[in-house]
């Protein structure tokens, strides 16, 4: 091919054949094509060929394209760099404040766990025996434990009252079956129609166990054959872990996991004795019981009729001789097992009277319960402690059937007429009489008397007694400003120093008392208690 000569360019037409002519117009054809050839050939001639030149060209604008592309991804991989760095500082971000939640509840948790840790060491002290605490809200209902019958014949029918033992191996000494004799050498033959004694063999260790049984079996045989008496044994697997327990008021690890222990156990033969009887005394392993308690027990209830009580007390020692309605026993139960190791035994009993709103204690005088022991069941360390309220032997409680009670006396603050007629101790306390006041007991039913007591001032205001008084009794009554009491009064006697007692009413008096009136003969200047009046009908 011609080369244009004197011009060093190609001709136009070479440039409209290149296979780039559509790229660029002849005159930057011929002004790259001048530039390219200087540069790569300096000094050199212009391409005389057109495939020359092709070639070239197609190097370079490959070369073009290459370098081209090359930025055009490094622009992308430049957005792509910003849209990752938003990208990641946004995970970032996230990540880090999911990391402080995390900690955040990490911590959280931690603190739950421990809280709960601390909830099962206190209250439950292992997920293995929560089985034993379910449903506590449900007071009423029992809990499911299976016992272990180790001496029983079945209960035939329901009792009058349950008499429950605990007892566990002690270091020194065994009362247990002195006791037991006890309960049945001084019940009559009726009596024990209407009893049953539940022991609880508490202590962990089999062979004790066995040997106690052993005995029991061979000295009460007739007594279990008859239902009187029944022997049984919680399992340990239903117990709390007793380990690691709250020291309140410093007592040693060794007292405190004594004493949670004995709530336990004292639960549990609770629960099991709560539909055997209508009513349920806890007695301790080491007693000494008084003639015909039964008796004397029934008489107390029947005085208290129509009057709410949760506890009465029949011993002012520790966890003896404390009754209550068997419908209260799960209840009493499920709180020993909530606050088992917070306090001893008896200190729990008078909270949970208070919180069933039974404000005082209603304890009765002479006790029916003696604590006989000596050697205590913690470590065998001594015990002399004695009730010397206790009468061994026979005594005759009052029947004081129901009556209404009336008096014109002033008085002292919430010393009311009704505590004079109570056989728990309180007593009706007034400010100074004058002649002519009364105390008036009105009968719901006109009752044939046997004996009347009436007993002023105690021993500590020993002058504080009726110093001029007698007493009536009434037939007929009548409803006098809106107070019943009979119209017409025979006097029976006079009070001596402070004091009224006769026998044989029914043989001196013709006919039934509806009323009996205590009257002030002479004014006086000291205050006057009225102890006690006591009534035993025929």
């Amino acid at each position: 091919m011609q080369r244009d000569a004197g011009t060093g360019d190609l001709p136009d037409q070479l440039c409209a054949q290149s296979r780039f002519g559509s790229v660029f117009s002849k005159e930057s054809c011929r002004k790259r094509h001048s530039k390219v050839a200087a540069l790569v050939h300096p000094g050199s001639q212009p391409f005389l060929y057109k495939a020359d030149y092709d070639n070239f060209l197609q190097k370079r604008m490959f070369k073009f394209y290459q370098m081209k592309h090359i930025f055009q991804i490094l622009d992308k991989m430049r957005c792509l760099r910003k849209r990752s760095t938003v990208s990641f500082l946004g995970v970032l971000v996230i990540f880090l404040l999911f990391m402080n939640l995390y900690i955040e509840d990490s911590y959280v948790l931690e603190g739950d766990k421990q809280l709960i840790r601390e909830t099962s060491t206190h209250q439950l002290n292992s997920e293995r025996y929560v089985h034993t605490f379910k449903d506590l809200s449900n007071f009423s209902g029992t809990i499911n434990v299976t016992y272990r019958y180790l001496a029983a014949t079945p209960l035939q029918r329901k009792r009058y009252l349950t008499i429950g033992l605990s007892s566990v191996k002690r270091k020194k000494g065994n009362y247990l079956l002195e006791t037991i004799k006890s309960i049945f050498e001084q019940s009559s033959y009726e009596e024990l129609k209407e009893i049953s004694v539940v022991v609880h063999l508490a202590d962990f260790n089999s062979s004790w166990r066995e040997l106690m049984v052993q005995d029991i079996t061979q000295k009460f045989a007739h007594h279990i054959i008859a239902g009187r008496l029944m022997v049984i044994h919680a399992p340990e697997e239903y117990y709390p872990v007793l380990d690691g327990l709250k020291r309140n008021y410093n007592d040693p690890e060794d007292r405190v996991r004594f004493r949670s222990k004995q709530n336990v156990d004292y639960a549990f033969l609770l629960n099991f004795c709560a539909n055997t009887s209508d009513y349920y005394v806890m007695l301790e392993d080491d007693v000494r019981c008084s003639k015909n308690f039964l008796t004397a027990i029934k008489k107390v209830i029947a005085s208290l009729e129509g009057t709410y009580w949760v506890t009465l007390e029949f011993s002012k020692l520790g966890y003896i001789g404390k009754l209550y309605h068997s419908h209260d026993l799960p209840r009493l139960a499920h709180f020993l097992l909530m606050f088992y190791q917070e306090m001893p035994c008896d200190w729990l009993l008078t909270h949970f009277r208070g919180l069933l709103a039974q404000k005082n204690v209603i304890r009765f005088k002479p006790s029916l319960f003696q604590h006989m022991g000596y050697y205590s069941s913690y470590k065998g360390t001594e015990n002399k402690l004695k009730d010397d309220d206790f009468e061994e032997e026979s005594f005759d409680i009052p029947d004081n059937p129901p009556a209404s009670l009336y008096t014109n006396m002033n008085v002292f603050e919430n010393y009311e007429a009704s505590k004079a007629y109570s056989s728990v101790d309180e007593y009706f306390w007034g400010k100074p009489p004058s002649i002519g006041d009364t105390f008036v007991i009105v009968f719901e039913n006109p009752i044939t008397i046997k004996k009347i007591k009436v007993s002023t001032g105690t021993e500590d205001r020993q002058n504080d007694i009726l110093h001029h008084g007698a007493l009536d009794v009434g037939e007929k009554v009548i409803l006098s400003k809106q107070i019943r009491q009979c119209d017409t009064y025979l006097r029976l006697g006079e009070f001596r120093n402070g004091n009224f007692e006769m026998s044989d009413v029914n043989q001196k008096i013709p006919f039934d008392i509806h009323c009996m009136r205590i009257c002030v003969t002479k004014t006086q200047k000291e205050w006057l208690i009225i102890r006690s009046i006591s009534i035993w009908t025929s």
